[in-house]
Parts: C-alpha cells; structure tokens; sequence
C-alpha cells in the first residue's frame, strides 16, 4: 500500500484516479493546483506522484523544476497530459520524470504505470547537505538517503513503540485484503478518538478529503454520522 500524490486542476480527473487507486489500497492526496502539491509535499515526501502539465497557476514541467532544484524530487514523479508535445514529456523526463501518462488514461494503463513506478528509487540530484530541505511541521521522518555508488545501505532499525492491545488483535493468517481493512479500522478510530471525532482534523492528519474520509468510514463499517454529530 503506497501514498500517492494525484496534482490536477480538473475535479473529475482527480476523483477517477483516487477511486482507481483507492480501490487498489494506496493512500491517496489530493491538490488541484501547484500550490497544494507544494504543500502536501512538504507534509511528507509520496511514494508517487502523478503531476498535470496543464494547470492555471504553476504548470507542472515548472513544479517538476522546482523539485529539482530544491532538493525535493527524491519520489518518482509520472506526468500527465492530454495536449502536450514530444518535446514537453522529453523535457519532462530530462529533469527527472520517470514516465509520461497520456490522457484521457486507461485504468489498466494507470495501473501498469503506477505499479512501474512504485518499484523506481529517485534520488534528488546535486543534493548538497547545505541545500536539504528542513522538515516543518509535525512530520519528522528523514528522507531518502543518497548513498554513493558501491555502498551497501546500512540496516536501521526503526524505533517503534506497538500498542499490542491493538495490532496484537490483526491476525497475520488472514487475507491481505481483510488483514489491510482490520489495520485501517484501527487507524482510522485511533484517529478519531485522537482529533475527538472531528472530521476536519480527521480529514487534516490523514490526509484524506472528508468525502472519501466518509466513504472510507462507511467501507470499513465505522458509523461516521454517529461520529459527525460530535465534531
């Protein structure tokens, strides 16, 4: 299960690509502009993103640039459009795109695509340790780390404190599917009682619009308009 960053300005084509990519378990964000995808990225770097070439404010060639420049394209970036030229997806590719998605887009298209570029490792270019990003915020996990070529990565050992009361109770003898629905159940309430059942910061910390936040309650079985009445 992946996150996924889904950046374009047309409604529909957000809502189609989420509801693809829901349905497949990944984690979707959402931002119809450049300004919103600059802020979801720095929230926490997506496993992927899928970025419009078009938009009214910043296009997404120039987003892509910034990235770059910044130090911040260290996830594999797929580009979208429905008008754009050979020269604009090479040019694309050259700053560091990993693929080029044509509308309008095929699910099995988007699948394939999507599962081609999850398995890609992106490292920022020309990184120095003066120009890194300072994370802001409440998202404290480190990025991706650049290793020279040769170097074995070493093995971290990530400090986890596990609430057995709660994880103990997912059986790892069940079907992934039903396994991934029993640890979302628990997510999801953990973060309700957490935000006193607010939907708007519920919404906020995991990162989910209210309406597939409200669809992903109702999936998972979870009354959200006994939840609602108390936000």
């Amino acid at each position: 299960m992946a996150r996924i960053l889904v950046v374009d300005d047309e409604i529909g084509i957000r809502e189609l690509l989420s509801e693809i990519l829901y349905d497949e378990g990944h984690t979707v964000q959402l931002a119809e502009n450049a300004a919103q995808a600059r802020e979801a990225r720095l929230r926490g770097r997506p496993d992927l993103v899928l970025l419009d070439i078009w938009m009214p404010d910043t296009d997404g060639v120039s987003l892509l640039k910034e990235w770059a420049s910044q130090g911040l394209l260290d996830m594999p970036v797929v580009m979208m459009s429905g008008h754009a030229t050979v020269d604009t997806a090479v040019e694309a590719t050259r700053i560091g795109a990993v693929d080029f998605l044509e509308k309008p887009i095929t699910m099995q298209r988007l699948l394939k695509t999507v599962a081609s570029g999850l398995e890609r490792t992106v490292a920022p270019k020309a990184l120095s340790a003066a120009a890194r990003p300072v994370v802001q915020g409440g998202d404290r996990r480190p990025e991706t780390a650049i290793m020279a070529p040769g170097m074995a990565p070493a093995m971290a050992v990530p400090e986890v404190e596990q609430d057995e009361s709660q994880l103990g109770s997912i059986s790892l003898d069940l079907p992934l599917r039903e396994a991934r629905d029993e640890f979302e159940r628990i997510y999801f309430e953990y973060h309700l009682r957490r935000e006193n059942h607010s939907m708007t910061r519920v919404s906020e910390r995991t990162g989910l619009e209210r309406t597939h936040l409200y669809r992903k309650l109702k999936q998972l079985g979870i009354d959200s308009s006994r939840k609602r009445n108390q936000s």
